[in-house]
C-alpha cells in the first residue's frame, strides 16, 4: 500500500466518524481530485508526490461541507457540471426522473421535442435532456441570482448550447407574460423544492447548511411549489403532454392527488427510486 491508499484509510475512518454517508467513496474521491488522477488510479500516486491539502479538503467534508463544493464539479448522468455555494447540488435519484422523462418522450416520437425545465438550478436537467434527447428544444427557468451564475456557465459549457433557452424568472410563472407558449410543450419537467418548513432540523448539514433554501423549501407541507408547477403545467402542455415532477419520499400519497382530473389531468401516478422509496409524480394532459 502506498503513503495515499494508506492516508485514504485514514480519513475514511474520520468522515465514518463524523457522520458522512459515504466515507469511503468521499475519501477517495477527494483524493483523486487534489492528485488529479481518476479513482481507479490512487495506487500509482508517489509517496513523494503525496499533496497535504488532501488533510485540508478532508477537515472540511469532515465539517459536513458538500464532497461537490470542495470539487466544484457535480457529476449526472453524462454531465460534468459546475457547482459550488449558492446553487442546488444534483442528487443520482433525480437521474431516476430524468430516465422516465427521455423515455416518455421518445415514445412521443415527436420530431422536436418541446421540454420546459422548472427550477433548473445547475442546469443539470435541462442539459441531460438536451444531450440525450439530441433533436429536442429546451427551456430552463430558474429565478435565484447565485445559482443562475453557475446554470448560464454549465450551460455555456455544453456542446449542446443551442438548443437551451434559460430564463431568470419565477418557475410558477413561466411564459406568464408571452402566452404564446400555452399548449405547445411535449414535457414540463421539474426537481423543486418540496421540504416542509417544519421539517428544518431533519435536513443533513450537507443540504440545510449549504444549499440555498429556495431550493429547499416550500410551504407548511412542502407542497407550494409543486402545486404552483401544476398549474404552469396545465398552460403549457399539449393535449397528450406529459409532466414528471419530484418530490419527497414522504409524499408519494400526496402529489399525484394534485395532478387530478377536475383540472384536466390523465394517468396521474407515482414511481419510486432505485432505493425502492417513492420519488416522482407522472401526469399526462388530457386530450380535448
Amino acid at each position: 500500500m502506498n503513503l495515499l491508499l494508506a492516508e485514504v484509510a485514514q480519513a475514511t475512518q474520520r468522515l465514518a466518524a463524523a457522520g458522512v454517508p459515504s466515507p469511503r467513496f468521499d475519501a477517495e474521491e477527494l483524493a483523486a481530485y487534489i492528485h488529479n488522477v481518476k479513482r481507479s488510479q490512487l495506487h500509482t500516486v508517489k509517496d513523494a508526490d503525496f499533496d497535504a491539502r488532501y488533510w485540508e479538503a478532508i477537515a472540511r467534508r469532515e465539517a459536513r461541507e458538500p464532497l461537490q463544493h470542495i470539487t466544484g464539479r457535480a457529476f449526472f448522468r453524462y454531465l460534468e457540471l459546475e457547482v459550488g455555494p449558492g446553487v442546488f447540488v444534483p442528487r443520482p435519484e433525480t437521474e431516476t426522473v430524468v430516465e422516465w422523462a427521455i423515455n416518455a418522450v421518445r415514445d412521443m416520437d415527436v420530431a422536436e421535442p418541446l421540454v420546459v425545465d422548472l427550477c433548473t438550478g445547475s442546469g443539470a436537467i435541462a442539459l441531460a435532456l438536451a444531450q440525450e434527447l439530441p433533436r429536442s428544444i429546451v427551456h430552463a427557468f430558474e429565478m435565484d441570482e447565485k445559482a443562475l451564475e453557475y446554470t448560464r456557465r454549465n450551460i455555456a459549457a455544453s456542446s449542446d448550447r443551442a438548443r437551451v433557452t434559460l430564463h431568470a424568472g419565477d418557475a410558477t410563472r413561466a411564459f406568464e407574460d408571452d402566452r404564446s407558449w400555452d399548449g405547445r410543450f411535449d414535457l414540463v419537467i421539474s426537481n423543486p423544492p418540496y421540504i416542509p418548513l417544519t421539517e428544518w432540523e431533519y435536513v443533513a448539514p450537507e443540504a440545510r447548511d449549504h444549499d440555498p433554501e429556495l431550493a429547499l423549501f416550500s410551504g407548511e407541507d412542502g407542497l407550494d411549489t409543486i402545486r404552483g408547477i401544476e398549474r404552469v403545467a396545465a398552460r403549457l402542455l399539449r393535449p397528450g403532454g406529459a409532466v414528471v415532477i419530484e418530490h419527497a419520499d414522504t409524499q408519494g400519497g400526496q402529489v399525484p392527488w394534485i395532478f387530478n382530473e377536475d383540472a384536466g389531468w390523465t394517468d396521474a401516478a407515482d414511481h419510486r427510486d432505485l432505493n425502492n422509496r417513492p420519488r416522482f409524480t407522472t401526469a399526462r394532459r388530457a386530450s380535448l
